[in-house]
């Protein structure tokens, strides 16, 4: 390890070197900064991915080194780390030597005494990449969906006008003129399918204004008595699958968010633990949660029989996606439930590994 970075302690200097061989060979970015705004220290990876050499990094601000729109953010999450505050899950943006952006993402606790950081970051621009691009999807997706839905409502709309007119015919039409009662049978006929026709169209653009309404009608919902009414309308399928349902919302018992939608996240995610199941194992589904960062989350884990993250990746929340045998997969429950939590502002992640169970978590929009 080179012990000639700038302004480190003797004891700083002895605590790398004996941690030297892990310092040098972890793939994750570690380093030292000082309370200065400069590097102090940093393993090969930083400037691996960098591009930057040693003395490079260490003769520049570190904001120098950041993306341009994330300077501010990043001053003053060091301003905190002075203040003895400690930063974790913070995410920003470097510019490489050659250009290209990457996406870090920090932990980081200051050594107040030593006025030193220590920090630990994780390259996620390949996630960042992969939500950029799924949210690209959706977008395309919710166009195409609105684009869907005006020209269903155009249409029924469209389809009244003419069927009015046809009714005005009828009003107008004198029968009593018409002696033959195979006519008078077929006018009756077509009278009353028209009527019913033009009831057929309210009735459809009363349901697409409700589901419209229900779709975007946010509402303060209490977890335990979303979950509960999910629960009671398949105990049949708990009881006989002898599933087992733990639930603590104590540190976050309400959330604002879509009864509908809430119902299908709990319904499917439930459903999809009992199915996926692991042989030989009654299936455990325990329903948490927290305040993290402001926000408020929900996790779901169970026992079953979990997925290879390393095969499924991005594929996870996509429609129609399979990651099994059984015949009765669709691959459409996770794709709902994805759809769900972002349509209004939230995210979700998996964790899993095979035969280990599945953990999600729901990040909702505060």
């Amino acid at each position: 390890m080179n012990n000639s970075a700038p302004n480190l302690t003797k004891k700083t200097v002895d605590f790398f070197n004996q941690f030297e061989e892990f310092f040098d060979s972890s793939p994750d970015l570690l380093c030292v900064a000082g309370f200065d705004g400069y590097f102090k220290k940093v393993n090969p990876s930083v400037s691996k991915l960098l591009e930057f050499t040693e003395e490079e990094l260490f003769s520049k601000p570190i904001n120098d080194f950041v993306f341009e729109d994330d300077r501010i953010s990043t001053s003053n999450a060091r301003k905190n780390l002075t203040k003895k505050i400690g930063l974790y899950n913070f995410e920003n943006r470097y510019v490489t030597k050659s250009g290209n952006i990457v996406w870090l993402l920090w932990t980081s606790f200051p050594i107040q005494k030593d006025k030193l950081v220590f920090a630990i970051a994780k390259n996620i621009t390949f996630k960042k990449e992969l939500e950029q691009e799924r949210n690209a999807h959706l977008t395309e997706l919710t166009k195409i969906n609105n684009e869907l839905k005006q020209l269903t409502y155009t249409t029924a709309h469209d389809l009244r006008s003419p069927v009015n007119n046809l009714l005005a015919v009828f009003d107008l039409l004198d029968t009593s003129t018409i002696t033959d009662p195979e006519t008078l049978e077929l006018i009756s006929i077509i009278e009353i399918a028209t009527h019913s026709l033009k009831k057929t169209l309210i009735d459809h653009v009363a349901t697409l204004d409700k589901k419209n309404e229900e779709d975007n009608q946010l509402e303060l919902l209490n977890f335990d008595s979303v979950l509960k009414e999910v629960l009671f309308s398949i105990n049949s399928l708990i009881h006989n699958s002898k599933a087992k349902v733990t639930i603590d919302f104590s540190e976050a018992e309400t959330v604002l968010f879509n009864k509908t939608s809430l119902k299908s996240i709990f319904l499917n995610l439930i459903t999809n633990s009992i199915k996926y199941s692991k042989p030989g194992s009654l299936p455990i589904i325990n329903f948490n949660s927290h305040r993290f960062n402001g926000s408020t989350q929900l996790t779901i884990t169970d026992n079953g029989i979990g997925f290879d993250m390393e095969k499924v990746k991005d594929k996870i929340f996509g429609l129609h996606q399979k990651f099994n045998s059984r015949k009765d997969s669709n691959g459409i429950g996770l794709y709902l439930v994805y759809n769900h939590v972002t349509n209004l502002g939230g995210h979700i992640c998996l964790e899993s590994k095979l035969n280990e169970g599945a953990k999600f978590t729901i990040t909702f929009k505060d």
